[in-house]
């Protein structure tokens, strides 16, 4: 009868169950030899805190305030329940809608990210030089979004030094090309140096310096470094061109990973960076961009259609691997999004990840073959 009562225990209301399976002590018999009988023989009750063990409010009742004979219990414990929580039944809650396959709000993730591609487009088909705006506002908001994670994370990363100089990256590449890229990158990476070691006095110790400032070079070149070979790629002839094929090929890539992935992945590729990542998925990716690599370099820059492929190729490795990165970063950090700007992505970062690198070995490709 114990096993069959412990095995049932859960069904039982606490504090209901108690009395009638323990009953009172009789007069002039210690209260520890009733308990120690019941022990003996086997109780379920002796197997949870005593009434006098719990907090208050924990929902432990005393002998005297337990329901009296012919009283349903688990009546009056339902009614109690519905007392403390102010609802006029102790109904549960309607359960929340199952999260997509992906992890993220479909709806909303489709709407912003049409909203964006066709925004680009336009200034990229219209207004080409517009488009240096929106690349230093964006990576100015990524470098503040990453920033502001590590140093919740007590890295302290000197954000100032990196906003200006972010900025700085990005503005003088369009006059300066290469030259101006690679100074900016170098003075504010010293800056940064400079800024670490004296940020708290010239009396006090730095703490961390090596980490925080290994870090901070590391950020300045994830972001504003790996975004300027896009404005590189923007002055060259037909820039526009080139900038909007690279990002179609991105999302070739991101489009075909996700439908191959959640059609028939089955086998994690990284599990311990990013688990819902599958060689499936990467083999979506592949078929995706490199047929989009074929289309845009043939159609839209009137090139062989062979570096279309090997672009299409390339892009896949590096857009893959920008992700990874950022869901290393995000796994050490604690986090699942850098931010939250973009609903049903997360942050500017978080749309990023995959395009930075791809700038840059687009940029690389097409100024090699072309």
């Amino acid at each position: 009868m114990a096993e069959e009562t412990a095995a049932t225990g859960d069904v039982t209301p606490p504090g209901a169950g108690t009395a009638g399976s323990m009953p009172a002590p009789a007069p002039g018999v210690p209260e520890s030899e009733s308990s120690s009988g019941g022990a003996q023989a086997g109780s379920p009750a002796d197997s949870s805190p005593s009434a006098a063990s719990q907090p208050i409010g924990s929902g432990a009742e005393s002998v005297d305030s337990q329901p009296a004979v012919g009283v349903d219990s688990s009546a009056i414990v339902g009614a109690q329940v519905a007392a403390e929580s102010g609802s006029p039944s102790a109904t549960p809650e309607t359960p929340a809608p199952p999260a997509s396959k992906a992890g993220r709000n479909l709806p909303a993730a489709l709407g912003v990210g049409f909203g964006l591609g066709l925004s680009l487009i336009a200034i990229l088909l219209f207004a080409p030089k517009v488009l240096i705006g929106v690349i230093a506002a964006a990576v100015a908001v990524a470098t503040w979004e990453v920033a502001k994670r590590l140093r919740e994370a007590d890295v302290l990363v000197p954000r100032i030094p990196l906003l200006l100089g972010g900025q700085a990256i990005i503005w003088l590449a369009w006059p300066f090309g290469p030259q101006g890229v690679l100074g900016a990158f170098g003075a504010t990476a010293l800056t940064v140096m400079v800024w670490r070691l004296f940020d708290h006095g010239l009396r006090a110790t730095p703490r961390n310096y090596l980490r925080d400032t290994a870090i901070s070079a590391f950020t300045l070149s994830w972001i504003p470094l790996l975004a300027a070979f896009a404005v590189l790629m923007l002055t060259q002839d037909d820039g526009n061109l080139r900038v909007l094929t690279f990002m179609i090929l991105v999302v070739c890539s991101d489009v075909g990973g996700y439908i191959a992935g959640v059609l028939f992945g089955k086998h994690p590729m990284v599990p311990h960076i990013s688990p819902k990542k599958s060689w499936e998925g990467f083999g979506g990716s592949l078929v995706f961009c490199v047929i989009g690599g074929l289309l845009t370099v043939t159609l839209l820059l009137q090139a062989n259609s062979m570096i279309g492929v090997l672009l299409g190729a390339a892009l896949v490795l590096v857009a893959t691997s920008g992700d990874l990165i950022e869901s290393q970063v995000k796994r050490e950090l604690g986090i699942k999004d850098m931010g939250t700007l973009l609903p049903g992505h997360g942050g500017i970062m978080d749309r990023l990840d995959s395009m930075l690198p791809s700038a840059f070995v687009a940029w690389l490709v097409l100024t090699a073959l072309l």
